[in-house]
Formats: structure tokens, C-alpha cells, sequence
């Protein structure tokens, strides 16, 4: 929902709320996009790993699995309603698969709690699947028996996969809560225990957040020219870098952070020496800045965790976007495509091609 980003919060609010109730009641879902309902204890921390997803539309805070009707955070917090805290997400099944998203799912939350979540006890706070097709709930019965047979816990999984009924989007100021206060959203969560139980099951998987290191880790990682560029807003040579005529199929993370940039799908060539791209694979990693040095006014592109500096976007560009993302190598780390699983990154591997020359489920 990375476009919606550019309007007013409380324009933002009512829109997402209109939305979460249309779609919930299947009026504006049309037929390119899905949804797809989990429950995974305290909303706040479902929505962060799924919005940054590339073929996510929106994901929508709410209430799902209770009988009484349009309940309020009040009435389902008490455990009485039946409800659960749960997400809704629209996607686009073109650009990422349900299993997709399950397996990210299965990465923020322990399944092996029959009574709440982390800090958060009560039946409101229970995991679930809560599928909307047939198709949906084999993937998810799939999804489940896989994780199972991985034997990654020491307790017996618990999370439930139940037929979807009713979504009800909650109060305006549960959207987006990590956007609109973060530092309440960061004390609650790292008290949570959330995030210490998915280091412990996943190590440091990189589906929530990425973190900066120090800037003593930073130049004991990077070489000088990579420090430079990305520390100091450096630019690296023309011609005379690692990735300007990569030609090879896969991702462009930040050299710091690890944030997913650019893909090779949306690489081409401008002819200038530098790696340019039509568009970034991940809209929220990606900030841009009014950079007036050297005489000009220029756009400049930075990572929105690691604050590194990319390089300049220009609207010289080709089609469909029009746009020139002039990034240098030395900022960039390449993954390709069939390291993405390893590298930690599965949710990208869909978009590209498999050696027949059909697309990857």
C-alpha cells in the first residue's frame, strides 16, 4: 500500500478502514487480487514483515473468528467475543504466492502456544490460518505438515487452520501503529519476546526488520570505497564497478543492512557506467532526498534502515516507469536467483524463471 503512504494520515486511516470492510466483504476484491487472513497475537507486529512484500496491496489490522458482530478492541480484548487479533492482506497472486506468504508468516510467530502470544495471553491473542478457498486451505494444511516434519520445536505445534467467515477492521489508530508511533511500538515489542523467540527458532532473519551496525562494524565490514559511498556519499567510478554489466538474474540488497533494493528484472542499460534500474524491487526500502551539492539539485536515493547512500534517480528513464535509478555497485550486495532461499530471502524467487522458462511457484 506503498502509493497511499503519499496522503494525509487521516485520509490514509479511512481509507485503509474502507478498504479492510469492502474487501472483507468480498465488494472491491477483484479478480487480481486474493486475500489472505492470519491471526498471529498482537496485530501491531503482524503488519511490518507483509507490507514490505513485493505483490502485497495492503494489510489491514482487525478481528476475525467470533460470532458477535463489528466487535471493538475493547469487547474482543476481554477474551468473551470469540475473536482473535488477526491481519487481512491483499495481494496479488501474479507477483507472490499464498505459500509465500504463509512461510513468512510461520517466520513471526510460535506456533506451539495454545494460549496467546509472547507477552499477550488469552484466547484473543491465538495463531490461526483462517483460509478462504480450498486451494487456500491445502496450502496451508501443506504448509503446516511441512513445518512440522522441520522439527524446529521442541513443543507441538498448535496453530489452527480454520474456514475464514467474518474480518472486521479495528479502530483507525491500530493501522499502521508502527508508523505512527514507533517508539511505543519499539519498547512494546522488544519487551514482547517476539522478536528474542524468532532469533532463537530462525536466527537472524531478515522478514521483520534490518538493523544498522555501528559504524565500527560498518568500516571493519566494507572496503574503503564502500565505506566512502555509503557512509560519506561517495560515488564510485563509471565503468570500473562490480554490477554496472551484471547480467545475471537475482536481487540488489544493501552492502549494510541486508534491505532488499533493486532487481535484476528492472535493471537495464543506460550507458552511463553505473547500475540503473526502472524501479525498486521494495518501495519501503527505498527514501528519497532533495541533495543540492555540487551545484545541482538532484534526487538523492538512500536505504530507509541503513541510511546508506545509493546514488541519484533521474526521469530519463525507459518505460514503464520513465525513471533512472543511477545506483553504485559499492552500496549493493548481488544475490542470485538461486541463492535466495539460502541468502534468506524466498519471497523473491517467484518472479524469476526456472531453466524451462516458466516462472517459479
Amino acid at each position: 500500500m506503498h502509493n497511499l503512504d503519499l496522503l494525509p494520515s487521516k485520509l490514509r486511516i479511512v481509507l485503509f478502514l474502507l478498504i479492510g470492510y469492502f474487501t472483507s466483504c468480498g465488494i472491491i476484491a477483484g479478480p487480481e487480487t486474493e486475500k489472505a487472513t492470519f491471526a498471529g497475537g498482537c496485530f501491531w507486529c503482524m503488519e511490518p514483515p507483509f507490507e514490505v512484500l513485493p505483490g502485497v496491496v495492503s494489510v489491514i489490522s482487525g478481528y476475525t473468528g467470533g460470532k458477535e458482530k463489528d466487535p471493538s478492541y475493547e469487547e474482543v480484548s476481554s477474551g468473551y467475543t470469540g475473536h482473535r487479533e488477526a491481519i487481512q492482506i491483499t495481494y496479488d497472486p501474479k507477483q507472490i504466492s499464498y505459500e509465500t506468504l504463509l512461510e513468512v508468516f510461520w517466520r513471526n510467530i510460535d506456533p506451539t502456544d495454545p494460549d496467546g502470544q509472547f507477552v499477550d495471553r488469552g484466547s484473543q491473542y491465538k495463531t490461526g490460518i483462517f483460509y478462504h478457498n480450498p486451494d487456500q486451505k491445502k496450502a496451508a494444511e501443506k504448509s503446516l505438515l511441512a513445518l512440522t516434519k522441520r522439527k524446529l520445536f521442541k513443543k507441538k505445534i498448535v496453530t489452527e487452520v480454520i474456514g475464514f467467515d467474518r474480518f472486521y477492521p479495528a479502530e483507525g489508530y491500530h493501522q499502521d501503529f508502527y508508523k505512527k508511533d514507533p517508539s511505543q511500538y519499539k519498547s512494546y515489542r522488544s519487551g514482547s519476546g517476539r522478536d528474542q523467540f524468532i532469533e532463537s527458532v530462525w536466527g537472524k532473519e531478515k522478514t521483520v526488520r534490518f538493523l544498522k551496525p555501528s559504524l565500527d562494524e560498518i568500516q571493519k565490514k566494507l572496503s574503503s570505497l564502500q565505506f566512502e559511498v555509503t557512509q560519506k556519499d561517495g560515488t564510485e567510478p563509471p565503468f570500473e564497478n562490480e554490477y554496472w554489466d551484471n547480467h545475471k538474474e537475482g536481487i540488489y540488497v544493501d552492502r549494510v543492512t541486508g534491505e532488499p533494493l533493486f532487481s535484476s528484472v528492472d535493471k537495464f542499460e543506460s550507458g552511463t557506467g553505473w547500475p540503473s534500474f526502472t524501479r525498486p524491487l521494495v518501495a519501503a526500502y527505498v527514501v528519497m532526498k532533495t541533495d543540492s551539492s555540487h551545484g545541482m539539485v538532484r534526487s538523492e536515493v538512500r536505504s530507509k534502515y541503513g541510511n546508506s547512500h545509493l546514488g541519484h534517480v533521474f526521469d530519463d528513464g525507459p518505460k514503464p516507469t520513465g525513471l533512472r535509478y543511477c545506483i553504485n555497485s559499492a552500496s549493493l550486495k548481488f544475490i542470485p536467483k538461486e541463492d535466495l532461499e539460502k541468502a534468506g530471502y524466498p519471497e523473491f524467487r517467484r518472479q524469476f524463471s526456472d531453466p524451462a522458462g516458466s516462472k517459479v511457484n
